[in-house]
């Protein structure tokens, strides 16, 4: 499989597993990372599909959708983070502050886009298991799509120090980090311009217009 291919399908699965029919003051918190990923997905899937003529009429839609509906499950500060990595030590906290917002911005975009794609796939959730005290854990999914290859998705959540809910933070397929993607992406960036400039560019970004994503080629 295609890299670029690998990552569109990974985008748009993560989004959709995580696009939840549930307003900000309705969302739901899990204190079970399993429970999770299977109520969401069962959720997604039915909203997908009902709205899925409009928003591929009006794209936009797909912002507003996510920035709503996915945003609460995601641990975005945290993602942000891991994307500056060693680079944080050089910034300061209002850099910090600000990127998280670019980033959190910039990622709506990303996801906006990409789901587009959502083709009535199929996604079998792997059996509840005890995670015990791990304050980091890994949810097992398979995306079904008629006449090709099933992908195997690993979610990956964590539950803070002070909290007993779970986030999602990253998605791995086929052994490769949609987190890590994007540290790669940005991380150069950061050393080079500082984390200031990308802040820039990200928000730059993010304002682009939402367009249906392409299928691979061969989908």
């Amino acid at each position: 499989m295609k890299l670029v291919k690998l990552f569109t399908q990974m985008t748009a699965t993560f989004a959709l597993l995580l696009s939840v029919s549930l307003s900000a003051a309705e969302v739901q918190k899990f204190t079970d990372p399993y429970e999770m990923i299977s109520v969401v997905a069962d959720q997604a899937f039915t909203r997908l599909a009902a709205e899925k003529d409009n928003i591929m009429a009006d794209p936009e839609l797909m912002r507003a959708m996510v920035n709503e509906e996915l945003l609460p499950y995601i641990d975005v500060r945290y993602a942000a983070f891991r994307v500056i990595g060693n680079h944080i030590r050089n910034t300061t906290e209002e850099e910090r502050d600000a990127f998280v917002i670019a980033f959190q911005e910039y990622m709506i975009a990303t996801y906006a886009g990409t789901l587009t794609l959502y083709r009535d796939q199929q996604v079998i959730i792997a059996p509840s298991q005890d995670v015990g005290n791990r304050q980091i854990a890994t949810v097992r999914a398979r995306v079904i799509d008629p006449g090709k290859p099933d992908i195997v998705i690993e979610f990956k959540l964590r539950r803070a120090r002070d909290s007993e809910y779970w986030q999602v933070f990253d998605m791995v397929a086929e052994g490769i980090s949609l987190l890590d993607s994007k540290r790669a992406e940005l991380a150069g960036m950061i050393r080079q311009q500082g984390l200031s400039r990308v802040t820039e560019l990200l928000q730059e970004r993010a304002k682009a217009p939402i367009e249906p994503a392409e299928p691979a080629e061969g989908d």
